[in-house]
């Protein structure tokens, strides 16, 4: 009898132990989910291989499949991506709508007045000035005085026409597009604009894929770095990426997803 006692309070024992055992790892797996923070990824969807939505209705592109890399390498993070208007980026990331923003962010003056970058580039390429494939009058960058030059509001290469214009008393005349790629396309195209600021492969995905008769002309006007930009207090997310971008570098995974999107490493200085 003492021996069939015996056996019922060593199972009663078990049963309590596994119980209370399943109970911490519940109690452990719902506290490690709260300490995983929500990050709200803010980009776009009519830049041509670098944020776009695919034949199969999926947001992908360069900058896109980078940053779900990085969310890989970031495990107290979940990213999640929040699509949007480019001109509509940086309000968003001031007024806390995003956390922030991938679409080839260039730093300059008045944007590292207000936001924090990431100190690790994740893209290095040239800004060419891109003319109708049958224009011969211009040549360069000198050639546009008295043009009428198209660029996105707030872009890379809006914000380098606009200096240029200014400090070079250039006379150029900027105009800026509507939404999507599209309209600068079209206005070069039927002649309404002469000529936009862009990257040599996004001259080339614009011919591939829209047949934009488009040409780059001259050389690089500026060597363009791009960084992901952040709100001024989250240093700590700013560090975090900067440490998952420098080792997916290292892999070999930045300059792999560069070659696929971009046709080229463009990781690299030249």
């Amino acid at each position: 009898m003492k021996k069939k006692a015996g056996l019922f309070l060593a199972l009663v024992f078990t049963l309590l132990t596994t119980a209370c055992s399943q109970v911490e790892k519940v109690s452990s797996d719902e506290e490690s989910k709260e300490k995983v923070q929500k990050i709200i990824v803010g980009t776009g969807t009519q830049f041509p291989n670098v944020c776009f939505i695919d034949d199969n209705g999926k947001l992908t592109g360069y900058d896109v499949e980078l940053v779900r890399e990085i969310d890989k390498k970031l495990p107290e993070y979940e990213f999640e991506f929040k699509t949007m208007d480019f001109s509509n980026l940086l309000l968003s990331l001031e007024t806390n709508k995003i956390d922030f923003i991938a679409h080839q962010m260039e730093v300059n003056k008045e944007r590292e007045e207000k936001f924090l970058f990431s100190k690790e580039p994740y893209n290095i390429f040239p800004l060419q000035v891109a003319v109708n494939e049958k224009n011969k009058d211009i040549q360069s960058i000198k050639d546009l005085k008295g043009k009428k030059v198209i660029v996105s509001a707030t872009s890379n290469s809006a914000v380098f026409i606009e200096k240029y214009n200014k400090e070079h008393n250039a006379g150029i005349n900027i105009v800026y597009s509507g939404q999507g790629s599209d309209d600068t396309i079209n206005q070069i195209r039927t002649g309404r604009a002469d000529a936009t600021i862009h990257t040599p492969f996004g001259v080339k995905l614009q011919n591939e894929q829209a047949n934009a008769g488009l040409k780059v002309v001259g050389d690089p006007v500026q060597n363009s770095k791009v960084y992901f930009m952040l709100r001024k207090d989250e240093t700590k997310l700013q560090k975090r990426i900067d440490e998952a971008v420098a080792e997916l570098k290292k892999e070999g995974e930045v300059g792999k997803l560069s070659k696929k999107w971009l046709g080229e490493d463009y990781t690299v200085d030249f």
